[in-house]
């Protein structure tokens, strides 16, 4: 007699599939849970290369870059617009390209262009939303220098330190380098380039709640907040219920706001 074929039931087939369904459910979450904590390590680790080689910078020159070389005005204007975060390439351990960058030129020189189309990445945040590494064409960048704040009042003279054609001392910051954001975090932004020096904006909204066409401190990152490098070295993320008076003087520095720990 032939022997008889064992199949699984319909009703065996439908329990083992909730089963798995079950487990999916269960696993899914900390999968994501454990995604989004690495790649804020990531993020955080990018902001203290910055802040490092802000630092050393300012030991071998006495002071921060400029957070803007020669700003341009209007779109015909001829000025190199170079960003802070040009000048920190050599520290960033990215000699290469610091040797292939011509300072004396525009960020947007055609004699500048292949070194400024790389893609640097530690200026990458890995839980952006930016669907490629470029934009028109040149490296793009998640971070941004603070050249001050919007909340309070206009911004103007500029109340951070990485502005415009000044470059500040530690001893500048009379509001406590650690007290002081000097580069934020901003991925949700699609116009970031590193070697641009409109790589800078000025806080003017709450975290995470600035329009699409604002620069300012935002992310991705699932804890909701932001990561931003202090000028006196540290690395914090700041949630996106710090208070505006708080945040408005973190971006200061010299604005006299005494900020509590």
């Amino acid at each position: 007699m032939p022997r008889a074929r064992r199949a699984f039931s319909l009703v065996e087939l439908l329990v083992v599939v909730a089963i798995l369904a079950t487990l999916m459910g269960l696993l899914l979450p900390a999968v994501q849970r454990a995604r989004g904590a690495a790649t804020a390590t990531a993020c955080l680790n990018n902001l203290r290369q910055i802040g490092l080689a802000l630092h050393q910078f300012h030991d071998a020159h006495g002071r921060f870059p400029v957070g803007c070389t020669e700003w341009r005005p209007t779109a015909a204007s001829t000025k190199r617009q170079l960003a802070w975060s040009v000048y920190l390439l050599p520290y960033l351990e990215r000699g290469d390209l610091a040797s292939a960058f011509d300072t004396a030129k525009a960020y947007d020189h055609i004699d500048n262009r292949s070194a400024a189309q790389a893609v640097v990445t530690s200026y990458i945040c890995p839980a952006s939303r930016r669907l490629a590494p470029l934009v028109s064409g040149l490296g793009a960048t998640d971070y941004g220098g603070i050249i001050g704040e919007r909340i309070t009042g206009p911004n103007w003279p500029f109340k951070g330190v990485l502005v415009h054609d000044t470059a500040y001392r530690l001893a500048d910051i009379t509001d406590g380098a650690s007290h002081t954001i000097i580069v934020g975090e901003d991925s949700r932004s699609t116009d970031g380039q590193w070697a641009n020096g409109r790589n800078l904006f000025d806080q003017a909204f709450a975290i995470n709640q600035g329009p699409d066409f604002e620069n300012d401190l935002r992310s991705d990152h699932p804890a909701g907040g932001a990561h931003a490098a202090f000028a006196g070295g540290g690395v914090r993320f700041l949630r996106q219920t710090t208070s505006l008076p708080v945040l408005a003087a973190l971006c200061t520095r010299a604005g006299g706001e005494c900020v509590e720990e």
